[in-house]
């Protein structure tokens, strides 16, 4: 459970507490306040719980925002695949039993309307649907590549959508880790990368984003998780650069506003019980907050590395984030004892 002040200050001491925990304080009514620099957050306690006998959630994946302001997230648990809240925390809708593997969540535009990606581990393939849950399309192994035999080498973890023409970059990061590009119709275009440590490569490519920041010069960002770290391409599949995150096993990239956000679900200095936190990067890539870990501190350019640092034990294993239009951040957790998710308000 969370830890109250007078419990913290009394294990650690008052004059130690700030030393040796920066990126941690107390607000007013002993609220919890994360971060560093410009982004810090205080900790929403108990935002989203629900009866789990009536709507539970397993491991709780990724979320998004849908353009009214509703919060989108999926879960394994085949009672409810997609738990959709406002943001005081109500749930607002459920729907979806048909997707075991439930992963990936993306949201995207086509037209006036709005669809959802859901990449299913255990089916193998990434669905198309409505924000009701229609299935418009399935994308299947991709034979195509000459990479793939059989399903199960296909084990999709994400997907991004470029908004200029609406093709679609499905990473395969539980699989054999390449990319593979499709048109807005699920049609194959070209594919790049695969299992290796080359800088083209990937370790475990779990997530995807179209950083549209230059809007004259869209690249992808993709994550190399095992290598912690993110690795720019061109939209064809040409490497550019690599984002270092070094201590820091990444999960994907979000996109909001001039900021990189991540989950990162442990600390390669860490045992993997309740090991992760949150980094957020600026428009020069630079970490600039991590809330629930050390600060992070460059020297001679180059982020050193960071482990978790989260005495009131807000997070467990973090899986994604959702940055609304407050700037308030939602984390999903997987391997976290089928808790829902964690709510970070911007203060």
């Amino acid at each position: 459970m969370y830890l109250d002040r007078r419990n913290f200050l009394r294990i650690v001491g008052a004059s130690s507490a700030l030393q040796i925990l920066p990126g941690f304080t107390y607000g007013k009514n002993d609220e919890i306040i994360i971060g560093h620099n410009t982004h810090k957050y205080k900790v929403k306690v108990g935002w989203g719980m629900l009866d789990a006998q009536k709507t539970p959630v397993n491991d709780c994946h990724e979320m998004v925002e849908d353009a009214t302001g509703r919060l989108i997230m999926c879960t394994n648990e085949t009672k409810n695949n997609i738990l959709i809240y406002d943001k005081s925390g109500k749930l607002l809708e459920t729907w979806g039993n048909s997707y075991p593997g439930a992963h990936g969540l993306t949201i995207f535009n086509e037209g006036e309307k709005q669809y959802l990606l859901i990449c299913d581990n255990s089916r193998n393939q990434v669905i198309k649907t409505d924000l009701k849950g229609k299935e418009i399309f399935k994308i299947d192994y991709p034979k195509e590549t000459g990479e793939y035999q059989y399903p199960s080498q296909f084990v999709p973890t994400e997907t991004a959508v470029n908004p200029a023409n609406g093709d679609i970059y499905v990473v395969d990061g539980y699989g054999k880790n390449f990319v593979i590009q499709y048109d807005s119709k699920g049609k194959y275009i070209r594919h790049w990368g695969g299992n290796g440590s080359e800088e083209g490569q990937f370790k475990c490519n779990h997530g995807v984003v179209v950083d549209t920041r230059n809007p004259s010069k869209p690249t992808l960002i993709i994550t190399s998780r095992q290598q912690t770290c993110w690795k720019r391409f061109t939209l064809e599949g040409k490497y550019i650069s690599t984002i270092h995150l070094p201590g820091s096993f990444i999960c994907r990239p979000v996109l909001k506003g001039e900021n990189l956000y991540g989950a990162v679900y442990r600390s390669t200095s860490e045992e993997y019980p309740n090991s992760g936190y949150i980094q957020i990067l600026d428009k020069n890539d630079k970490v600039v907050s991590s809330p629930g870990a050390s600060e992070p501190i460059y020297q001679n350019g180059l982020l050193q590395e960071q482990r978790k640092s989260d005495p009131a034990k807000v997070f467990m294993h973090p899986h994604d984030v959702c940055i609304d239009g407050d700037g308030s951040i939602y984390i999903p957790q997987w391997a976290s004892k089928k808790t829902y998710p964690v709510k970070l308000e911007r203060v």
